[in-house]
């Protein structure tokens, strides 16, 4: 997933040496919306390969963000490309702590997410906000090339790389802005996130009824089909 000023940042973000005869890895790569891989597949990188958590558009295998170190082995890749996931991830730690991971000394993390601000979004769920001095405190252990809040909407860009005698952070109690409880928090539990998954089914569930009463038969189907399906 990417929009447009996302692929803007990563046009202006990325040269031609962060990328050329290079090892890419885009996580999230399900393309919903906008990618970056053409653009980047044009800087003609060793190899391009995008995951995530289904088969889909740009997906070329699937593999839990939370097992990518797991599944590919430490320092595998150059170039790390992550944008509009780890706002949806519940244990952001563990991800975080695999993109560093999975990444080579030197190599280079572009990351995207949403923050404060931005509304819930359920794709498939919604945890967390992250700030530009959350980001400073999470990537100090990196060096920090680029960072800056997206100019269109609540977010936050990002360019770090990881350095030669990496180290990492320990997040153990960072608080992170959550989406689900409005406030910041070390960790969220399962029973927080069915309580919110529970709300906005009853949203829609209520939405459902309210249409079904006011609206005539055409435009139903062409709100059931064009916009409850989005919910």
């Amino acid at each position: 997933m990417c929009d447009q000023s996302c692929i803007e940042f990563a046009n202006k973000i990325l040269k031609s040496e962060d990328v050329r005869g290079k090892s890419v890895i885009e996580v999230g790569a399900y393309d919903i919306n906008g990618s970056l891989r053409s653009m980047v597949e044009a800087l003609e990188p060793l190899s391009y390969k995008g995951v995530d958590i289904a088969m889909g558009p740009g997906v070329d295998e699937v593999s839990n963000a939370e097992d990518l170190v797991k599944h590919y082995g430490a320092e595998q890749f150059d170039l790390l490309i992550c944008t509009e996931v780890v706002e949806h991830v519940q244990d952001w730690r563990t991800v975080i702590s695999n993109l560093k991971n999975v990444l080579k000394p030197h190599g280079i993390l572009l990351l995207t997410t949403r923050s404060k601000g931005f509304p819930y979004h359920s794709a498939p769920a919604d945890y967390w906000r992250y700030q530009i001095s959350d980001m400073e405190i999470i990537f100090s252990d990196f060096s920090i090339e680029v960072l800056e809040k997206d100019p269109d909407q609540p977010g936050v860009f990002i360019k770090a790389r990881k350095p030669e005698n990496f180290q990492e952070k320990d997040l153990t109690d960072h608080l992170l802005y959550s989406i689900v409880k409005h406030k910041k928090l070390i960790t969220i539990n399962d029973e927080e996130v069915n309580q919110i998954d529970r709300y906005w089914n009853e949203i829609e569930l209520a939405v459902r009824r309210k249409l079904s009463i006011l609206l005539p038969e055409s435009t139903k189907r062409f709100v059931k089909k064009k916009i409850l399906r989005i919910l």
